[in-house]
């Protein structure tokens, strides 16, 4: 059980939620796991639940306390709210902003921010941890390139103009990609991204990987009240995640990629958890994404202290983290949208 920016986040399985009172307290199997007062709580998220009691749902929909249930796995299944009082609000402000290409540039430029910040911290991170087995001068010079990058980022209002820096940004950061590949580079190798499909076993891992991390963001987005459709970077396409896609960027290279690094050069993930089809696309067997899901599932226990709020927090909670500081921005109680700067 964990409170951050006055939402619960219960991820304890197997849990029962009730009221006493003016608090919410968890049960497992009769046994009180902990006890909380509700008045300062705007939200409720709670993963692989068992229940909760219609006393407690009452009261959090009579003072639009928003109970979020979810899988353990993270998918979301249901939000349920009491009358639409500041949810409208929220979504009518994400909309206008969605619409206006001179407001969407202000928060893309940041989404943008993070995730060419971050992808320079997994270079500078590559040549402080293994400089005998890269290429140091050539991992500090696309570094350096990526922060003269930053700073037309940070000044830029065109949000095509912040597209073609990104893309500018993401071709520098490939290009070392291979080069952190420290084991069974027979077998695992990255020459360019390829998605639909993947062709082959670095792009069909890193495509799953941000499959589920797009569905993490998705379920904490919705969580939050916002509408993971609509985005700011990433346009309106009918069935595209839009939003979710433009959070996520800042945590593309930071998470995802490291994580598909580490099954590699950690040899979690051999040769045998592949097949190549007749079209050429690569696919991961039921084994290897097994494996995957454990070590994602794993991966998402993990504490970190978050950069931005200063708290220990699950690596799992960052993408809900992120869509509350965005809620709050869209609400005006923050001046800018923070993104997550991972060193």
């Amino acid at each position: 059980m964990k409170k951050l920016l006055n939402t619960l986040f219960v991820t304890q399985p197997d849990v029962y939620l009730s009221l006493d009172g003016d608090n919410i307290v968890v049960l497992k199997e009769q046994e009180k796991l902990g006890r909380l007062p509700l008045h300062n709580l705007e939200s409720i998220i709670t993963f692989g639940y068992t229940g909760a009691s219609p006393s407690l749902m009452g009261y959090c929909a009579d003072r639009n306390i928003a109970l979020v249930f979810l899988t353990m796995n993270g998918r979301f299944l249901a939000r349920v709210i009491g009358q639409s009082k500041g949810n409208v609000i929220l979504r009518k402000s994400q909309y206008r902003i969605s619409d206006s290409e001179e407001f969407s540039a202000k928060i893309a430029r940041n989404f943008i921010i993070g995730k060419v910040f971050n992808n320079k911290w997994v270079i500078e991170r590559m040549t402080r941890d293994y400089p005998l087995r890269i290429d140091v001068e050539r991992f500090k010079e696309v570094s350096r390139q990526l922060s003269l990058l930053l700073q037309e980022i940070k000044n830029c209002e065109d949000l095509e103009r912040l597209r073609g820096l990104e893309g500018q940004a993401a071709i520098l950061y490939n290009r070392l990609f291979d080069s952190m590949i420290l084991q069974q580079k027979k077998d695992f190798h990255f020459h360019a991204r390829s998605r639909r499909p993947p062709l082959d076993n670095v792009n069909a891992m890193l495509s799953f990987a941000y499959t589920l991390l797009a569905n993490d963001m998705t379920s904490a987005l919705e969580g939050v009240g916002l509408d993971a459709y609509v985005g700011f970077l990433h346009r309106d396409r009918p069935g595209r995640a839009s939003l979710a896609l433009d959070v996520m960027e800042e945590l593309r290279g930071i998470y995802a990629d490291r994580f598909v690094l580490s099954l590699i050069n950690k040899k979690v993930i051999d040769r045998d958890g592949f097949i190549k089809k007749e079209n050429g696309a690569v696919i991961m067997t039921d084994e290897a994404r097994k494996k995957f899901l454990s070590a994602w599932q794993n991966k998402k226990q993990e504490k970190i202290t978050h950069p931005y709020l200063g708290e220990k927090i699950q690596w799992g909670l960052v993408p809900y983290a992120q869509a509350l500081l965005l809620a709050r921005y869209l609400r005006n109680d923050l001046d800018q949208y923070p993104p997550f700067l991972w060193k």
